[in-house]
C-alpha cells in the first residue's frame, strides 16, 4: 500500500483526519489496519520524522544570561560610572560601583533560574510506552519510536502515545481535561465526524497525545507525532509566547531614562561652566562621577528586592508560592483574572447534589468525593433512598478505595452517593453476583450489568440494573418504581420528569437515571445480544450531578468585584455549563464559545471583550487570544490553570497563575503556584499584592524626591560656583544612598496595609508613576532641599571655617531632610500630624538609628575618614537641623492645599 500523504514531511499539511473513514484514514496512512505498519516501514518513518518527541528548549549558558542583566539602563549607567571613576584614579569609589553592578546582576540571574522550563516538563511527560502492532504482532516500544502509521492499542491505564484516529472502540473513555478543561472524561467512537473545523474537544474519534485512557480499550492509527501532535502545537506556543515585563518595571524604566537624561544635562552644564572657570578635566570628571552616583538611584535595585522578597515570603504563607519577585508588584495592578473553571472555581470533582424518583425529591450536601454530607428529603412520603439508587451502585466499575475514587469519575459520584446514604457498597455488590456486563457506549448511552437476584415471591431471576444519560433510560422505560412497588409511567409523569430534567439540565447540572427489570435466568443469555434485554426497565431514579463551586470561590469573586476587578470563566466544557456555575458563583457577562471569540474581528474583541464573563469549549490559542485582547484595552490581566492547555496563556499574561496540583508544564509557565488550588488565595494574594504595591509606590516617591534633590543641588552648584561645583563627595552620596536612603526604603517598603487598599480601583497598565502630584512635590521639595543644602554648604565655608564644615553641614542637612521626606512620602496627600503617621514601628526604630547616624558621621574619627566630613559643634548642628523642622511644617501645608484644591472622587484614590 502506498501512502498518499507524505508522511516524512512535517510541514505537509495535515488533513482532518476526524472526517475520513477508517479506511481512508488507513490508506492515507499507507498502514493495514489490521496487521500495522511493516517494522522497516517503522524504523524508516523513525529515522525520517525524528523521535515522537518534543524539541527541548536550550536554556542560554550561564555567562550569557549574566551578560543580560547589564541590559537594563541602570545597569549601564552604573557601569559607566564606575569606569570613569576607575579611569580617573578614583578607585574605592569604582570599585563599589561595579561591585554594586555585579550583585544586581547576581540577584537578576538568581530569579531567571527558579523558573524551570515549560517546553522541557512538556517533553518529560512524554516518557512511557505504548503498545503497537506491526508485521501482525503486538510489541511494547517506547513511546519516542511510535511513527505516524503506527496501530496502537489502548487500554484503560495506558497513556496515549501520540495523537492518532480512533478506528476501534469498546467503551472507550479518555480524560482530556488537562488539554481541553473538559470536566467529564470523553467518550470515543470510531465513527467519521462532519468535514469542519472541531477543536480537540468536539473530535471525539481521535485520540491525543498525554491523556490518559480511563475506560474500556481501542485501537488508533497515529496521525501525527512530537512537535505536530496536538500538545507539540501549545508547546509552539509556549515557546513563541513571552513573558511580559511588569508595569512597574516598565515604568521603572522609563524613569531611569529621565533621571538620566537629568544627570546628563547637568553633567554638560557643569563642564561647560567649569571649562570656563578654568577647572581642571579631572575635577570636573570627579563632580561628574559624584552626579552620576547621585542621581542615579543607586540602592533601587537592592530596597525593592528586599521587599518583594519579605512580599513572596508573606504570600507563601498564605499558599501563594512567587516564582518570579516582579510578580508580587503585579499582584496589584491587577484588574482582570481569567480564571479556568475546572479544580480552580470547582472541586474537579463530580459530586450528586439531587435525586428523584416517581414520588419524592431528595438533596444531597457536600461537595467532591469526600464521605462528609447527607441526605435530605425534600419532597415525598419515602425516607430512604436506597433501594432508588442501587442501580447507580451495581452498573458500575469503579471503587472507592480509602476515600479515593479507582475509574471513572461519573460512577466516582454515585458511590460517594451511597456512601452517604449509609449503604455498604462491597457487601451490595456481593449480595448480587454479576453475571454479564453490557458496557457503557456512546451511541446507546447507558451501561448495564446482569446480576442473580431473587425477586418479591422469592424466586431466582436475572436483575438487569441500568444507569446511563437520562434521556437514553427514559427512552427504554416502561413505568416507574418506588420502593417496592410499580407507578405508572402516566403521561402526566413523564412530562413531570422532563420538566425536572431541563431544570437541572438548566442549572449546569449533569442528568443521569437509574433503572432495572428481572429476566428470566432460563432465557437469559450472557452471550447474545444484551442491549436487547435492555427494554421495559423500571426507572428508579433521575439524579443531577455537578462538578461543585468551590465554598470559598462565591466570596472570593464577590472580593474580586468589590476591588473592582473584572472575573471571566474560561472553561472547555459546555458553554451553558460554565454559564450555569458563573451565575452561581456571580460572575456576569454573556457566555460565548471559543471559536465564536476568535471568528470577530479585533476590533469587533476589543469593543464586546467587556460585555463577556464565560468563554466555553476553548483552545488554548482562543485563551491568548482573550489575554491579548484585554492587554491591548489597558487590563493588567492574570490567568489561571491547571493544565497543558492553559500553559500558553499562563505563559502570555501579566500575572500566571497555576494550581498546585496541576501539571507541570501549567507550574513551570507560571508566574505564581497556587499551593490549595483555592481561587480564593488569589484574591488574597491581590491584596498582599496591592499593599507592596502601594508600599513601593511610596519607597519610588521618596527616592524621586531625593534625586530631583540630588541634580537641582548639582545644577546650583555648578551654576553657582559653590563647593567648586561638587556639593557632596562619592563617597557622602553612597553614605546617602545606602545608609540613610536604603534603610528608610525598606521601612517603607514593610508599612502596613493602607485602609480601603481593597475598594480602590485598580492602577490603569497606562498609569504613569510620574502623577502631577508627584511631579510638584518632588519639584517643590527637591527644590527646598538643593536650596538650603547650598545655603548652608556656602554659609558653613565662608564663615564657619571653610569647606569641609561646609560639606559636612550640608551632608548632615540632607540626611535629616531625608528622614522628614521618609514620613512625609507616605501619602501625597494626607497630612503627618496624626497618629497614624508613627504606627510603623519598622519606620520609627530606623528614624532612631538615621538621627544618630547624623550627629556620628561628623563625630566619630572612622566615619570622618570614610565620608570625608569634619567634626562640627553645637550651633553648626542646629543649623543644619532647622531645613528638616521647617521642611516638615512647609509640606503639610502644601498638603492642605493640595487637599482641598484636587479632590480625588470616591472610590477611585491612588495615593500618588
Amino acid at each position: 500500500m502506498t501512502a498518499t500523504v507524505p508522511v516524512g514531511t512535517r510541514a505537509a499539511a495535515a488533513p482532518r483526519w476526524y472526517a475520513l473513514s477508517p479506511d481512508q484514514t488507513a490508506a492515507q496512512l499507507g498502514v493495514d489496519p489490521t496487521a500495522g505498519l511493516p517494522a522497516a516501514t517503522a524504523a524508516q518513518r523513525l529515522s525520517q520524522n525524528g523521535p515522537n518527541a518534543l524539541p527541548a528548549e536550550q536554556p542560554p549558558p550561564g555567562w550569557r544570561r549574566f551578560l543580560a542583566q547589564y541590559a537594563a539602563y541602570m545597569q549601564i549607567i552604573l557601569v559607566i560610572a564606575g569606569v570613569l571613576s576607575l579611569a580617573i584614579g578614583q578607585w574605592s569609589t569604582g570599585a563599589v560601583l561595579l561591585l554594586l553592578t555585579v550583585f544586581n546582576a547576581a540577584v537578576g540571574m538568581r530569579q531567571e533560574g527558579k523558573a524551570e522550563s515549560a517546553m522541557n516538563a512538556l517533553k518529560s511527560m512524554t516518557k512511557r510506552e505504548a503498545r503497537v502492532r506491526r508485521d501482525g504482532v503486538e510489541a511494547t516500544v517506547p513511546a519516542e519510536e511510535v511513527v505516524v502509521g503506527d496501530l496502537v492499542l489502548l487500554a484503560a491505564g495506558d497513556d496515549v502515545a501520540a495523537d492518532g484516529r480512533i478506528i476501534a472502540a469498546s467503551s472507550l473513555d479518555i480524560d482530556e481535561s488537562a488539554l481541553t478543561g473538559e470536566s467529564s472524561p470523553a467518550s470515543k467512537l470510531p465513527d467519521t465526524l462532519e468535514d469542519k473545523d472541531m477543536g480537540p474537544g468536539d473530535q471525539r474519534n481521535m485520540a491525543f497525545m498525554n491523556t490518559p485512557v480511563t475506560h474500556g480499550s481501542g485501537v488508533m492509527l497515529v496521525t501525527a507525532t512530537g512537535a505536530d501532535a496536538q500538545i507539540g502545537r501549545i508547546a509552539g506556543m509556549l515557546a513563541a509566547t513571552k513573558k511580559q515585563q511588569t508595569p512597574l518595571t516598565k515604568q521603572l524604566n522609563v524613569l531611569t531614562l529621565w533621571i538620566g537624561a537629568a544627570a546628563l544635562f547637568t553633567m554638560v552644564v557643569m563642564f561647560v561652566l567649569g571649562l570656563q572657570r578654568g577647572q581642571s578635566a579631572t575635577s570636573l570628571f570627579i563632580a561628574a562621577i559624584a552626579l552620576a552616583i547621585a542621581a542615579i538611584p543607586t540602592a533601587l535595585p537592592t530596597v525593592l528586592q528586599v521587599i518583594l522578597s519579605a512580599g513572596a515570603k508573606t504570600l507563601a504563607a498564605e499558599n501563594a508560592i512567587v516564582k518570579e519577585l516582579g510578580s508580587v508588584e503585579t499582584l496589584g495592578s491587577t484588574s482582570a483574572i481569567n480564571s479556568d473553571k475546572t479544580g480552580t472555581l470547582t472541586m474537579n470533582q463530580m459530586t450528586v447534589v439531587e435525586v428523584l424518583d416517581a414520588e419524592n425529591r431528595y438533596t444531597v450536601s457536600g461537595i467532591g468525593y469526600g464521605l462528609e454530607g447527607s441526605i435530605h428529603h425534600a419532597v415525598g412520603s419515602e425516607t430512604s433512598i436506597e433501594q432508588a439508587i442501587l442501580p447507580l451502585l451495581l452498573a458500575s466499575d469503579s471503587t472507592l478505595v480509602d476515600g479515593k475514587v479507582v475509574g471513572d469519575p461519573t460512577e466516582g459520584a454515585m458511590l460517594v452517593l451511597g456512601a452517604k446514604a449509609g449503604l455498604d457498597i462491597d457487601g451490595t455488590r456481593e449480595r448480587f453476583p454479576r453475571l454479564a456486563t453490557l458496557p457503557f457506549d456512546p451511541t446507546y448511552k447507558l451501561m448495564a450489568t446482569f446480576n442473580q437476584a431473587t425477586d418479591a415471591a422469592g424466586r431466582d431471576v436475572v436483575r438487569c440494573f441500568v444507569k446511563g444519560a437520562a434521556p437514553a433510560v427514559m427512552g427504554r422505560t416502561a413505568s416507574g418504581w418506588v420502593q417496592g412497588r410499580d407507578v405508572a409511567l402516566t403521561d402526566e409523569l413523564r412530562h413531570r420528569t422532563q420538566a425536572a430534567m431541563d431544570r437541572m439540565a438548566g442549572e449546569g447540572l449533569r442528568v443521569m437515571a437509574g433503572a432495572f427489570r428481572d429476566l428470566d435466568p432460563a432465557t437469559f443469555d450472557p452471550a447474545g445480544d444484551l442491549l436487547g434485554y435492555v427494554t421495559d426497565l423500571k426507572v428508579t431514579c433521575v439524579i443531577g450531578m455537578v462538578d461543585p463551586p468551590r465554598d470559598e470561590s462565591r466570596q472570593a469573586v464577590a472580593d474580586a468585584h468589590a476591588a473592582h476587578i473584572r472575573v471571566r470563566m474560561i472553561t472547555g466544557d459546555d458553554v451553558n455549563t460554565g454559564a450555569a456555575i458563573a451565575k452561581k458563583l456571580g460572575i456576569e457577562g454573556e457566555a460565548i464559545l471559543g471559536t465564536d471569540f476568535a471568528a470577530m474581528s479585533e476590533q469587533e474583541r476589543l469593543a464586546r471583550v467587556d460585555s463577556i464573563g464565560v468563554v466555553g469549549r476553548v483552545a488554548p490559542e482562543h485563551k491568548v487570544l482573550l489575554v491579548e485582547t484585554l492587554r491591548k484595552k489597558g487590563d493588567v490581566v492574570a490567568m489561571t490553570g491547571d493544565g497543558v492547555n492553559d500553559a500558553p496563556a499562563i505563559k502570555a499574561a501579566d500575572i500566571g497563575i497555576a494550581m498546585g496540583s496541576g501539571t507541570q508544564v501549567s507550574k513551570n509557565a507560571s508566574r505564581m503556584i497556587l499551593s490549595d488550588d483555592n481561587f480564593a488565595t488569589i484574591i488574597k494574594a491581590v491584596e498582599r499584592g496591592r499593599m507592596v504595591f502601594d508600599n513601593l509606590n511610596k519607597f519610588v516617591r521618596f527616592v524621586i524626591i531625593e534625586l530631583v534633590a540630588y541634580v537641582i543641588t548639582f545644577l546650583g552648584a555648578s551654576i553657582l560656583n559653590i563647593a567648586a561645583g561638587q556639593p557632596f563627595t562619592p563617597s557622602q552620596i553612597l553614605y546617602i544612598n545606602f545608609f540613610v536612603n536604603a534603610p528608610l526604603g525598606v521601612a517603607l517598603g514593610m508599612d502596613k496595609e493602607a485602609s480601603g487598599l481593597m475598594q480602590r480601583w485598580p492602577r490603569p497598565r497606562t498609569a504613569s508613576i510620574m502623577t502631577p502630584g508627584l511631579l510638584i512635590t518632588s519639584g517643590l521639595v527637591g527644590l527646598y532641599m538643593a536650596v538650603t543644602t547650598l545655603l548652608l554648604i556656602q554659609y558653613g565655608t565662608t564663615e564657619r571655617g571653610g569647606a569641609a564644615v561646609g560639606s559636612s553641614m550640608g551632608v548632615t542637612a540632607f540626611s535629616l531632610m531625608i528622614v522628614v521626606a521618609a514620613y512625609q512620602a507616605r501619602s501625597v496627600t494626607t497630612g503627618a500630624l496624626r497618629m497614624e503617621t508613627f504606627d510603623n514601628p519598622k519606620l520609627n526604630w530606623t528614624v532612631l538609628v538615621e538621627v544618630v547616624l547624623a550627629v556620628l558621621i561628623t563625630q566619630l574619627e572612622l566615619m570622618r575618614r570614610i565620608f570625608d566630613t569634619v567634626a562640627i559643634g553645637m550651633p553648626e548642628w542646629a543649623l543644619s537641623l532647622a531645613p528638616a523642622v521647617l521642611l516638615f511644617f512647609v509640606w503639610e501645608l502644601g498638603k492642605l492645599v493640595a487637599r482641598r484644591r484636587s479632590p480625588h472622587p470616591a472610590g477611585r484614590h491612588h495615593d500618588g
